[in-house]
């Protein structure tokens, strides 16, 4: 069943952890993305200020803010992010400005237009149509050798499975069981999706990486995880 443009409402949610100096900014990004929103931020543990501002003067800006306790990984947050959920679509928002909300108005034509009736859509940064700086040589090869590795698994063509762009149905989402609680979420979610046999598209979006100095936070330890979560959920759970 498509949906229609107008009337459709995109949950957003954002998993945020120690984002001060970004959280407004992205906020103000995605309530101008051109569509109508629902906005859950999902802060998990934030001990910077973050939670000080989302209680404050950002709290009129958001419609669901949702706090873990302590630190328990972006994988929990968008748990807590899905469970929250009412709109038609569901996608994830990092709060590190790394990607650019307005390709939003792009990732839901496939739900919306002719006859794809998508369940699922991803953002790829290395379809690179859109606006893309250039990244580390070495995270995106470690990037794109994930992908080809979840690919080999779960016998989909994605050009890439670590984006942090995925927009689902959100009955689709929340009908999947999920358990990584850090960045294991992204092959995880990708086998789940496969076997399921969901109608999977992928469209360019712009990308503008943030270095680990700038507050990256994904490393060498979540690679090693990630494909030992691409052969646990497509062989194994």
């Amino acid at each position: 069943m498509n949906l229609n443009k107008e009337d459709l409402v995109l949950s957003v949610v954002i998993p945020c952890y120690n984002e001060k100096d970004t959280i407004e900014i992205a906020l103000e990004r995605v309530r101008n993305c051109g569509l109508k929103t629902e906005i859950i931020v999902v802060d998990d543990g934030s001990t910077d200020g973050t939670r000080e501002l989302l209680k404050g003067e950002l709290s009129g800006r958001v419609d669901k803010i949702l706090f873990h306790k302590v630190n328990m990984g972006k994988g929990r947050a968008l748990r807590t992010g899905f469970q929250a959920a009412t709109g038609d679509l569901v996608i994830v928002q990092d709060a590190d400005l790394e990607y650019d909300p307005k390709d939003f108005q792009r990732l839901v034509e496939p739900f919306i237009y002719g006859e794809a009736d998508a369940d699922v859509v991803y953002g790829s940064r290395y379809l690179r149509n859109g606006r893309f700086r250039v990244d580390g040589f070495y995270h995106e090869f470690g990037n794109k050798m994930l992908t080809a590795i979840s690919n080999i698994c779960s016998d989909l063509s994605l050009t890439d499975m670590e984006t942090c762009y995925k927009m689902f149905r959100r009955d689709v989402i929340q009908s999947v069981k999920l358990c990584e609680n850090r960045f294991g979420f992204e092959p995880e979610v990708t086998a789940k999706i496969a076997k399921k046999r969901c109608k999977i598209y992928e469209l360019p979006v712009s990308y503008h990486p943030r270095t680990f100095e700038q507050g990256k936070k994904i490393g060498w330890k979540d690679a090693v995880r990630a494909i030992y979560c691409i052969i646990k959920y497509n062989f194994f759970a």
